[in-house]
């Protein structure tokens, strides 16, 4: 049995074509792309506009971290 049969704490994600994480790690991308990833995937079926919210953090955290690195 697979990760991807079993879902703790809802159903969120069991319908979805792609899973997230699946997304997540065959992209190779980091914690913050990956969360953008979690809450933009789910909101419909989750966490609604403050799962939008939660993915805009992230994403002002990315620029935040870009923004660094190139200072």
């Amino acid at each position: 049995m697979s990760a991807n049969d079993t879902q703790v704490a809802g159903t969120h994600y069991k319908a979805k074509p792609i899973q997230p994480w699946d997304y997540i790690v065959s992209n190779k991308l980091g914690y913050l792309e990956g969360n953008v990833v979690k809450y933009i995937t789910r909101y419909p079926e989750k966490g609604g506009l403050a799962d939008v919210y939660k993915a805009k953090h992230y994403i002002e955290k990315l620029i935040e971290v870009l923004e660094d690195e190139h200072t």
